[in-house]
């Protein structure tokens, strides 16, 4: 038996990436798993396919969480589906830099709608389907909230709010048995990486930074999801770990 039988868990953003490797490693402990994509479906499918031949159970719904109403409708057909959510993986995020003489109005809603308007909205929503014996929200928050780069305050500004809502959350939700913690990875090789052109230059930079001597791939984030999602961390809300190999400024 996995440590997430019986579970439900809901992973937004993962038709790819971190995303979709939390939400692969939450099915193989068990968990039954809604997979969210905004854009690709292909990319959901091919993760609800990798997990139900592995055994586990799994769905692809759409929804574009910058969006209000895409939040409501989520947690709406994931309750037909499950009728309940235990675990909610805030993961749906976009990365976008930029210095601040090329900073406009649209670059700042578009990173703001999804990553902290959305993500509060999703939780705002699915917090209702997480049964009276409490559950676990887990924001992917980033290392730039600690340690922000040149040309990423819009984004940084986005990846501190998280980790502050996250502590609010942690103490409004407690009474409630419901556990709020941030998870904060490093620079990890993922697609939207290796699609920019910069992996690289990106990874010799964060190497030299970085203690362990590497740079981060997906199943390091998602082994630190499963801790947070399972009762391994019952003890843990309000905090935001950090997942990066020790890399710093």
């Amino acid at each position: 038996m996995g440590k997430l039988s019986g579970k439900v868990a809901v992973v937004t953003g993962a038709s790819k990436g971190i995303g979709a490797a939390i939400a692969k490693t939450l099915a193989g402990e068990g968990a039954s798993v809604v997979v969210n994509y905004a854009s690709s479906k292909a990319g959901a499918d091919k993760v609800v396919n990798e997990i139900q031949k592995a055994g586990g159970k799994a769905v692809a719904i759409h929804a574009d969480l910058s969006k209000p109403e895409d939040a409501k409708k989520l947690a709406a057909e994931t309750k037909k589906q499950f009728g309940k959510v235990d675990i909610l993986v805030n993961n749906a995020g976009v990365y976008e830099f930029r210095p601040l003489e090329l900073i406009d109005e649209t670059h700042v809603k578009k990173i703001f709608d999804l990553n902290v308007t959305g993500l509060l909205f999703t939780t705002q929503e699915f917090v209702k389907l997480i049964p009276e014996e409490g559950g676990s929200i887990i924001n992917i928050s980033s290392v730039v909230a600690k340690t922000p780069p040149s040309g990423s305050a819009v984004y940084s500004a986005t990846k501190g709010a998280v980790d502050v809502i996250s502590r609010v959350l942690a103490q409004e939700l407690g009474p409630k048995k419901i556990r709020v913690n941030s998870l904060s990875p490093g620079f990890t090789i993922t697609e939207g990486v290796q699609a920019s052109g910069y992996e690289e230059d990106l990874s010799k930079s964060s190497v030299l930074r970085t203690p362990l001597g590497r740079v981060g791939q997906p199943d390091d984030i998602a082994k630190v999801a499963l801790f947070l999602a399972s009762g391994d961390s019952g003890w843990v809300t309000g905090e935001t770990i950090l997942a990066g190999g020790g890399i710093r400024v």
